[in-house]
């Protein structure tokens, strides 16, 4: 069982930055690939990025490339999305997700994780 708790969320203007966190809990939590996940109303949830257990491979939605860095720091038990050059398109609720059994090659699947947190909103105006 694991335990995911996100943080970070708010309102920023057009072309601001936002570091989302997400705090995971429970037993060998270092063994759960993580990933980041929005979804914006009215539209299904999306894969955003995610990060191998040693944090040493990562993987991005093509919207969000360049612009946002996810990270972990295994001491803390800590996912991080850093998010720049935010624009309109990138207002949503973002979700933290762990699995332990899911292959790296499937993190952009959402059906394929075991554990949610409760999001966080992130608003763009422009």
């Amino acid at each position: 069982q694991v335990q995911l708790v996100e943080s970070g969320g708010g309102l920023v203007q057009a072309g601001g930055s936002l570091r989302l966190s997400c705090a995971a809990s429970g037993r060998n939590v270092g063994n759960y690939i993580m990933g980041w996940f929005r979804q914006a109303p009215g539209k299904e949830r999306e894969f955003v990025a995610a990060v191998s257990r040693s944090g040493g491979t990562t993987l991005y939605a093509d919207s969000v490339k360049g612009r946002f860095t996810i990270s972990r720091d295994i001491a803390k038990n800590t996912v991080y999305l850093q998010m720049n050059s935010l624009n309109a398109e990138d207002t949503a609720v973002y979700y933290c997700a762990a699995d332990l059994l899911i292959s790296f090659i499937r993190t952009p699947d959402a059906k394929k994780y075991n554990y949610w947190g409760q999001g966080t909103q992130v608003t763009v105006s422009s």
